[in-house]
Parts: C-alpha cells; sequence; structure tokens
C-alpha cells in the first residue's frame, strides 16, 4: 500500500509541476544575530553546521551563500572519496573522514550513495613503484587499509586496462585502497542541509558577503545585501574565493585559486567497477551510475576564478586516457566543466583560528576537498565551539607557514582528485 501511494504521490506532484511538494529546507530572512555565521554553503560549510549542532549543541546558526546551496566547488567535482594519503597528519585527517562517511547515511537520515568501490593508484615507472610502496608502508602503520597490486593484479581488478600503456606508459603496479570510492556530491549538500534545517539553523541563500564589522580586533558582524547580520563567531569556508573574504577580513593567505577542469562522456553500459588514477599522466577515470564515464584533469597553469578550464588540459587528459583504456577512443565528451579550487604552498589546508578574533577559516584544499567534506566539518565545527583546534586539525593551522612545519602531499595530490 506504501509503495502505491508513493508512486501516485509522484505522479500526481509531476502533474502539478512539483507545487505542492515538501521543501527539503527552508528559505528564510536572516534574523538580526546568530551565535554562529557559516559562510559557505558547499560540503564544509553545511557538514561544519550539522556537526556543530549534533555534537556541540549549537544550533542558532545561519549558513549563508552567494549564490545556491551546493553550486560551487560542491557541485564541480568527481566524487572521489579516500585516505591513502602519506603523512600522518593528513592520513589522521583523510582516515577520520572516510569513517565519518561509512556512517552518513544513518547519521543523515539520507542515501548520499557512497559506493566503497576501490581506488587503484597506478605506477608507470621504478619512481613510482618505489613511492606506491612507500605510501602503501606509510599508511598501514597509520592504520589505514592499503595494498600493493603487481602489473598481473591492476589487470584482474581492472581489466579493461592497457598495461602497455601504448608504450610510453606502461602499468608496472599500483596501489589498491579497497574501502575508497565514489559518494553522490549533491545528495551529500542535499542530505546535510535537510539535517541543519530540521535542527533550526537557517540556511540563506543568494546572501554574498560585502564585508565585516570588526571591533578591537573581534568579528561583530557580517555585512550583507540582506542586512546586517550579527555573530558571536563566524567561520569562513568559500573554497575558490578564500582570499577575497580574508582581504575583506584585514589578513593575507597563503593561498591561489586556480580552474580545476573534469570531463563527462556519453553514457554506456559498465565497463569499469572502481576508480583508476594516474599521477604521471594526469588522468584518471571512474563510471556513474548513469554510466558516464567521469574523467578527471589536473589543475590549469594559470591563477583565476573561471569555471571553464582550457582547451589544452581537456586535450591531454584525453590523450593520455585513450593510451590506458583503447576501448574509449570512439567515445563522445558530452560537457566540461571546470572547479575553482584553493592551493596552499605545501597542497594541504587550513583549518584554523584567524588573526582577527572569533573568525575561523577553512580552505586550501587543493584538490582534496570533496573527500575530506564529513572530516573537515567535524574538526571545523570542535575549532569554532571550543575555540581551539582539535588535535587531527591543530598541524593544520595558518601558524605552520611562519615555523616552516609543512605538510608536503603534492606528491598524494598531483592530480585532481
Amino acid at each position: 500500500m506504501t509503495k502505491r501511494y508513493s508512486i501516485f504521490s509522484l505522479a500526481r506532484n509531476a502533474m502539478t509541476g512539483h507545487r505542492d511538494w515538501p521543501r527539503a529546507w527552508r528559505s528564510p530572512e536572516p534574523k538580526k544575530r546568530y551565535d554562529v555565521v557559516i559562510i559557505g554553503a558547499g560540503g564544509h560549510g553545511l557538514a561544519t553546521a550539522f556537526y556543530l549542532g549534533k555534537l556541540h549543541g549549537i544550533t542558532n546558526v545561519a549558513v549563508i551563500e552567494r549564490g545556491w546551496l551546493g553550486g560551487g566547488n560542491m557541485g564541480r567535482n568527481t566524487t572521489i572519496v579516500r585516505s591513502n594519503y602519506l603523512w600522518d597528519e593528513s592520513a589522521a585527517l583523510y582516515e577520520h573522514a572516510l569513517k565519518l562517511w561509512e556512517s552518513m547515511n544513518e547519521d543523515l537520515n539520507y542515501n548520499v550513495m557512497f559506493s566503497q568501490r576501490g581506488v587503484l593508484n597506478l605506477a608507470h615507472n621504478q619512481h613510482d613503484l618505489r613511492e606506491v610502496h612507500r605510501r602503501v608502508h606509510a599508511n598501514r602503520l597509520n592504520g589505514i587499509d592499503s595494498e600493493f597490486l603487481d602489473a598481473e593484479g591492476v589487470k584482474a581488478y581492472c581489466p579493461i586496462i592497457d598495461l602497455r600503456g601504448n608504450g610510453r606508459h606502461p602499468v608496472l603496479g599500483a596501489s589498491l585502497q579497497r574501502r575508497a570510492g565514489t559518494a553522490r556530491h549533491d545528495a551529500v549538500a542535499w542530505g546535510y542541509a535537510r539535517a541543519c534545517d530540521a535542527m533550526g539553523m537557517d540556511i540563506i541563500q543568494e546572501c554574498p558577503v560585502n564585508g565585516f564589522r570588526i571591533e578591537e580586533g573581534r568579528v561583530k558582524a557580517v555585512e550583507t545585501p540582506k542586512g546586517t547580520i550579527e555573530a558571536g563567531k563566524v567561520g569562513i569556508v568559500v573554497s575558490g574565493n578564500s582570499t577575497v573574504l580574508a582581504d575583506m577580513a584585514g589578513f593575507r593567505l597563503p593561498v591561489q585559486s586556480q580552474p580545476l577542469q573534469a570531463l563527462v562522456s556519453e553514457p554506456v553500459k559498465p565497463v569499469i567497477d572502481c576508480v583508476v588514477m594516474s599521477g604521471t599522466v594526469h588522468a584518471y577515470v571512474s563510471q556513474s551510475d548513469k554510466g558516464e564515464l567521469v574523467i578527471g584533469a589536473g589543475a590549469d597553469k594559470y591563477i583565476g576564478y573561471g569555471q571553464r578550464g582550457s582547451l589544452p588540459i581537456t586535450e591531454e587528459t584525453l590523450a593520455a586516457v585513450c593510451e590506458l583504456y583503447p576501448i574509449f577512443r570512439r567515445m563522445r565528451m558530452m560537457r566540461q566543466w571546470a572547479g575553482v579550487v584553493d592551493i596552499c604552498p605545501d597542497a594541504s589546508p587550513v583549518i584554523s583560528k584567524t588573526p582577527v578574533e572569533n573568525m575561523f577559516i577553512n580552505c586550501g584544499w587543493g584538490t582534496g576537498g570533496f573527500k575530506a567534506t564529513p572530516g573537515s566539518g567535524w574538526v571545523f565545527a570542535h575549532t569554532i565551539a571550543k575555540g581551539e583546534p582539535h588535535e587531527i586539525n591543530a598541524p593544520f593551522s595558518l601558524d605552520r607557514f611562519r615555523t616552516g612545519y609543512l605538510i608536503d602531499e603534492h606528491g598524494a595530490a598531483a592530480v585532481a582528485h
């Protein structure tokens, strides 16, 4: 009976143009004051708000967004989730996130379509092999699942790959993290938004930030076209535009913004049931539930805020993909896009207090933002609520650029993923 009613309800709402469809979250006008204002309604911002409420009991929260919810990098990534980073500090952060991914459906009561299909990182030469072995051993020391596959093992795990690599990029082996995989990015944003709304938080869209009111070194309010919003604390989570807001607040960030491209092919029957990445040829591929090949590239070489990317990167990426997977050569690309990523000098994020009292910032994720979503929100919520970082994100403070204690993850984040 329930199933029949559900089908009837879908048909009825379709006929009326969904006018009577219940909203998953409200679209309120901002109140005069909030305990916390989160700037940025992407995955990290919404996750921060969710954990502020769930773990710290702070629900007088506004999440403000200059565009629409999830319309920035949250909707412009390639949905890969993994935790096999090299350094201890990164491994702790991404593994914490992966564990939260594994319980996210239950935590949000929402299906985010997290598929633990496994991620391969290919090795094409002796240097790659040494680096793959090094990372596998480092992961195991940190309690993260990771294993090495020789060339035959790679072929068995992903039969469509050409181990010869057209003679230029032979596949000699790979690391494999079986718990890694993909999730649906928009479902993650929707699940967090619905959960935040249920706790009474306000999600305010079409509300850009024009400036801050700062008195005696302490943030007091956020200036917006919808009025001045007073705030006890402010969290900035705006990937791609972090430096813009930092400038408004009067401090500088060691961050550059670059376009990061991806492509989607026409849909085909299932041909690849894992994610395969290659840092050497700067290309990786997975297949969506709709059958599209999701192909990622490296960041463009120029600094900018555009969301289109450049044709040379697209051409280089597709050439590499065709060498590793000859069966894709006759496929057509349907669309291409780019996000705007914040990149720190050490390819690791900033999750930190700022020089402005009661203002906190979460940025610099480079190519690793989506996979970190729940872990990032978890530690950032702790930092905002307590006024001090959690031990997991303490190494990722702004202060490391003064002390020189950098966390160089260029090797693990060389490809857009």
